[in-house]
C-alpha cells in the first residue's frame, strides 16, 4: 500500500498545528493518520497538544530544521512510521523556517528508494493573515513557502479588516497567482477533501526551483527556571506583554501556574494559555523563544527577568 504524505508549511505562529488538528474530526474513525512534526528547540508544546487528539501517533524531530540542519532524519522517521504504524496517511508539519523544496526532494527520493511505498500528495502552506504582510517583507522563507505550494490556506483572516485582507491577498497573488487560496473557517479549519488526494506535480526536478539558504533567518533561545515555584497568571501575562513582536515571532512552552502546568502559545503578540494535564515536568518555566537573529536573546532576557528565570542560548 502506498502511503500518501501531506506536507504543511508556514511561517512561525501561522497556526499549522491547529489547522491539522481541525482536519481529524472530519475523517473516518478508522482512518489512521500519523503526524511527523519538526519543532525548534526541545520543548514539545505542539506535539503535546497533538497527542491529545485522535492521531494514531505523533513522531518528533527536535532541535533544528529537518530541511537543512537535520537533513536525512526525516527519511528515517518516515520509514519507522511505515513499519510501526502502517498509516493511511502521514502529515508532516515543518518548522516555521522550513523551505518545502528540500523536504519534497527527500520524499521524492524515498518514493524511488522504496519502490512506491510513499507518495508526496500535496504541499499545503498556512498563511497568518494578521502578520503575513510584515514577515513576508523580511523573510525569504515565507515568500518561498507561499510561492511553491499546491494549496494556500488563509488563517486568522477574521482578525483583520477587509482592506488588510485585500493587501495580504494581493501579496499572495503576486507571489503565486495560480495556486488556490482558501480561507480557514475559524476553529472548523478546512475540509480535508480539499487537501487530500491532490497528487502534486511540484518538485519533480531540482533544476525547476531556486534553493535558498534560510536557516540563519530564525534564532532560537530558551527561557528556563529550575525551582519548583509557581508563577501567577498575572506575572506571566505581564512578562509576555513586554515581549516585542517586532523581533520575537513565537514563544511557546510550559509554565507551572498556581493550579498546575500551563501551555503557553504566543505568536506576534497574540497569546493563548491552556491547562496541561500530562506528565509532571521539572522546574517551573520551560519556554522556547524564536525570532530575529541577533535580537531575540535580548528580548528573551526581558521575559526571563519577569519570570525569575534565565536565558540559555
Amino acid at each position: 500500500m502506498t502511503i500518501p504524505i501531506t506536507v504543511f508549511t508556514g511561517f512561525l505562529g501561522a497556526g499549522k498545528t491547529s489547522v491539522i488538528l481541525s482536519l481529524l474530526p472530519k475523517l473516518p474513525k478508522d482512518y489512521k493518520v500519523v503526524l511527523l512534526k519538526n519543532e525548534f528547540g526541545d520543548v514539545e508544546v505542539d506535539s503535546k497538544l497533538a497527542q491529545e487528539s485522535s492521531l494514531t501517533a505523533v513522531s518528533e524531530i527536535l532541535n533544528g530544521c529537518m530541511c537543512c540542519v537535520l537533513v536525512g532524519q526525516m527519511q528515517n522517521a518516515l520509514i519507522e512510521i511505515r513499519d510501526k504504524f502502517h498509516p493511511d496517511r502521514i502529515i508532516i508539519e515543518c518548522s516555521g523556517s522550513a523551505f518545502p523544496a528540500t523536504l519534497a526532494f527527500q520524499i521524492r527520493q524515498l518514493e524511488r528508494d522504496t519502490d512506491g511505498d510513499f507518495k508526496l500528495d500535496a504541499i499545503v502552506t498556512v498563511v497568518d493573515a494578521e502578520n503575513f504582510s510584515g514577515y513576508e517583507d523580511t523573510s525569504p522563507t515565507a515568500r518561498m513557502q507561499a510561492s511553491y505550494s499546491d494549496i494556500i490556506l488563509i488563517n486568522k483572516w477574521e482578525n483583520v479588516s477587509e482592506r488588510e485582507l485585500d493587501v495580504v491577498m494581493d501579496h499572495l497573488y503576486t507571489l503565486n497567482d495560480a495556486t488556490p487560496k482558501i480561507r480557514c473557517q475559524r476553529r472548523n479549519g478546512v475540509d480535508p477533501k480539499l487537501l487530500f488526494g491532490l497528487e502534486t506535480k511540484l518538485f519533480t526536478s531540482v533544476e525547476s526551483y531556486g534553493m535558498e539558504d534560510h536557516h540563519e533567518e530564525v534564532e532560537t533561545v530558551s527561557v528556563v527556571r529550575g525551582d519548583e515555584g509557581r508563577v501567577e497568571e498575572e506575572v506571566l501575562a505581564n512578562g509576555l506583554s513586554k515581549v516585542s513582536k517586532e523581533v520575537v515571532w513565537r514563544v511557546k512552552g510550559f509554565v507551572r501556574g498556581v493550579d498546575g502546568w500551563v501551555i503557553v502559545n504566543w505568536a506576534f503578540g497574540r497569546c493563548e494559555l491552556r491547562g496541561y494535564g500530562g506528565q509532571d515536568l521539572s522546574g517551573s518555566v520551560h519556554l522556547t523563544v524564536m525570532g530575529e537573529r541577533g535580537e531575540v536573546a535580548r528580548a528573551a532576557r526581558v521575559l526571563a527577568g519577569e519570570l525569575g528565570g534565565s536565558v540559555i542560548i
